[in-house]
């Protein structure tokens, strides 16, 4: 090809930029992830891209590929097709229909593609392939591992409430028993020890992933079964947390109650709550109790009498690490977990404090 021919495929697809890129739309739409995505979301940097491209005819550009992509979007299009939930497959196939576009114009224009076009245009588009791909993989690596850490501090976390049973239940058959058999002595002592290291471990792990941001990727196992035993069963399991006088647990959800869920996230949801309430109730009652909804399927909820939650703090409660400055103990995951269990089943968790008069935390679970 001559060198005005390529100026001339140059200022064409920098003439026909607009049709080329509906025709590119066009196909790319067939991709499974970009049906229903909008136009300037769809065509992100490819307009961009375009131009490069013309640019690098119109150069009659010798530069290598990262030299020709120096400053291109590519990366940041990787990012953004991750965030639209692209495979790796489609982010490399919507460049190749846009290789196949530009083909398409050169020939229906008597240009043929061969020789150094052919080459400029290979090594634009599989510079920029090789960039969003790049990122894209790197960043959803990053965050597959970070979904995996979360998942394993919320773990962490929920460990903690049992352990706090089993060590408090510990101290107690210790205080009440007159004359403990001394062998007897020795395994509570060290059933003692052996909690609080597992305690500082299960801190360390919460610690060490103080910085995620991610939100969690939780596989359901759901089945329906009766709510009012797996409710009993925990406050058994609590019952030492919240003392044996001063604050009563009361299971009022209906013995004929049955939810469809996942078991294990269910109970984790109870503890969380339940164990958030006895913090902030020293005396007094806390009430679990749900209803059906018909076809909107389980409302449950769990209600205590204790200090409640002031307003300024009543719209952060269910953000990940927000603590309440007077308990120094807490990690700020407690409601954070109960938020995105309760989401992973595809129902809403709400709130509603006044002040002294304690705080009812509500949470929907949809029909099977």
């Amino acid at each position: 090809m001559a060198e005005k021919d390529l100026d001339k495929l140059a200022a064409l697809i920098k003439q026909e930029r607009g049709a080329l890129l509906s025709n590119w739309r066009q196909q790319v739409r067939q991709l499974p992830s970009a049906r229903h995505l909008d136009v300037p979301t769809l065509n992100d940097h490819l307009p961009g891209l375009i131009d490069e491209l013309a640019a690098a005819l119109w150069e009659k550009s010798g530069e290598s590929i990262p030299e020709a992509l120096s400053e291109s979007s590519s990366t940041a299009h990787g990012m953004q097709r991750l965030e639209n939930a692209f495979d790796i497959e489609e982010v490399v196939a919507e460049y190749n229909i846009l290789r196949g576009c530009i083909h398409d114009l050169a020939e229906s224009n008597d240009l043929r593609l061969q020789g150094e076009p052919f080459h400029i245009l290979n090594r634009v588009l599989d510079g920029a392939i090789g960039l969003a791909v790049q990122t894209y993989a790197t960043q959803q690596a990053l965050e597959v591992q970070q979904r995996r850490e979360e998942y394993l501090a919320f773990v962490a976390h929920d460990l903690r409430t049992p352990l706090n049973a089993i060590a408090l239940a510990t101290g107690v058959l210790r205080t009440t028993l007159a004359e403990p058999d001394p062998a007897a002595d020795q395994m509570l002592k060290s059933l003692h020890r052996n909690v609080r290291y597992l305690d500082g471990l299960i801190t360390k792990v919460i610690e060490d992933n103080s910085n995620l941001v991610t939100e969690t990727g939780v596989k359901l196992e759901r089945r329906s079964f009766d709510l009012w035993p797996l409710v009993q069963n925990l406050i058994q399991d609590l019952h030492p947390i919240a003392g044996t006088e001063s604050v009563r647990l009361i299971n009022q959800v209906p013995d004929e109650l049955v939810v469809y869920a996942d078991a294990s996230l269910l109970r984790r949801i109870f503890q969380n709550l339940i164990a958030n309430a006895i913090k902030y109730t020293p005396r007094g009652e806390i009430i679990i109790m749900a209803r059906e909804l018909g076809e909107e399927g389980v409302e449950c909820w769990v209600s205590d009498n204790g200090t409640g939650i002031s307003k300024e703090a009543l719209g952060k409660v269910f953000d990940k690490f927000e603590t309440d400055p007077e308990k120094e103990d807490g990690s700020g995951l407690g409601l954070a977990i109960v938020k995105a269990f309760v989401e992973a089943h595809g129902g809403k968790v709400t709130v509603e404090s006044e002040g002294e008069a304690g705080s009812t935390f509500r949470f929907t679970l949809p029909p099977r």
